[in-house]
C-alpha cells in the first residue's frame, strides 16, 4: 500500500479486484502460495503491487479478453526465459479457455521469434502443466500423446 492515507482505498479496491482476477486466472493454490512466500515486511509490497496494478489495474481493463492477454503473456514469458511464472500462466491460459492446440501453436509461432531454445523449454514447461492439470483431474489432456 501507499505511505500516503489519502490513497488507501484506492490501493484496497485496485487489491481487491486484482486478488479476484489472480485467483480467476492463476489459480487459488499459486496466489496462497505467493502471497505467503511475500508476506515479509520486506516483499510484502512487491506482492501488493503485483496485485494491484497487473491484476487489479491491467487484466481487468477492457479492449482484451482474458484468453489474449494468456496468449500474450505466454509468449512474453517465454521471450524472458520465465519457466515458473510461465507454468502458471499455462495453466491461466487452460482457465481463460485457451485449447491445448492454441497453447502449442503459440509457443511454436514464439519459437521462431524467440528461439528454438526457448521453445523447447517453454514446450516442456506447458506438457508438464498439461499433465499436471490431467493427474489431478482438474482438465483432461485435449491431445494427449496423439500427433495432431
Amino acid at each position: 500500500m501507499s505511505t500516503d492515507p489519502k490513497f488507501d482505498d484506492l490501493h484496497k479496491q485496485l487489491f481487491d479486484e486484482g486478488i479476484k482476477m489472480r485467483r480467476a486466472v492463476v489459480g487459488d493454490v499459486f496466489v496462497d502460495r505467493s502471497l505467503a512466500g511475500g508476506s515479509t515486511a520486506f516483499s510484502r509490497p512487491g506482492q501488493e503491487l503485483v496485485t494491484e496494478w497487473c491484476w487489479g489495474h491491467v487484466w481487468t481493463r477492457p479492449g482484451l479478453e482474458r484468453k489474449q492477454r494468456s496468449l500474450l503473456n505466454i509468449g512474453m514469458l517465454m521471450a524472458l526465459n520465465r519457466a515458473p511464472e510461465l507454468a502458471a500462466h499455462i495453466r491461466g491460459a487452460r482457465n481463460n479457455g485457451l485449447t491445448e492446440l492454441e497453447i502449442r501453436e503459440a509457443i511454436l509461432h514464439c519459437t521462431i521469434y524467440c528461439g528454438v531454445p526457448a521453445g523447447v523449454e517453454a514446450m516442456k514447461t506447458a506438457e508438464k502443466v498439461l499433465d499436471e492439470l490431467a493427474e489431478k483431474g482438474e482438465m483432461p489432456r485435449e491431445l494427449g500423446n496423439k500427433v495432431v
